[in-house]
């Protein structure tokens, strides 16, 4: 990871998809795409831990994903529109996925959204906490 795009890990809520991260979330993102297919969405519905072990994932992305902790997912290298497979294979929204990301309700979520999103103003560094 280079000075600049570790600087990004300094803001609150932020992560950003860098190549290190890419890296670390290849089998992870691989994974995703694989429930594309119908018949790979029936077979993790029906056995999710059975479907996880035949992949090359981390333990720790593997129980991300069975407790669909999409920030776990994201720091272990998930990148949110392959994210998105998951999610849709639950049945779930894009808006209804994201909003547990931020632990708000789905229709607060939306209303902080529609007014323009979080406010510039309040905590803005990790390590200066401020």
């Amino acid at each position: 990871m280079t000075s600049y795009t570790a600087e990004f890990d300094d803001i609150p809520g932020t992560r950003v998809f860098t190549a290190e991260r890419a890296k670390k979330g290849y089998e992870l993102n691989q994974f995703c795409m694989s429930l594309m297919k119908e018949a790979n969405r029936e077979r993790f519905k029906a056995d999710e831990r059975a479907y996880l072990d035949e992949t090359k994932m981390s333990e720790e992305q593997k129980r991300a994903v069975l407790d669909r902790d999409y920030n776990t997912m994201i720091d272990l290298g998930g990148q949110i529109y392959f994210l998105a497979k998951i999610f849709a294979t639950d049945g779930l929204s894009y808006l209804q996925a994201v909003s547990t990301m931020t632990g708000m309700p789905t229709d607060e979520y939306q209303q902080m959204m529609i007014s323009g999103g979080r406010s510039p103003e309040g905590w803005r560094s990790i390590k200066d906490g401020n």
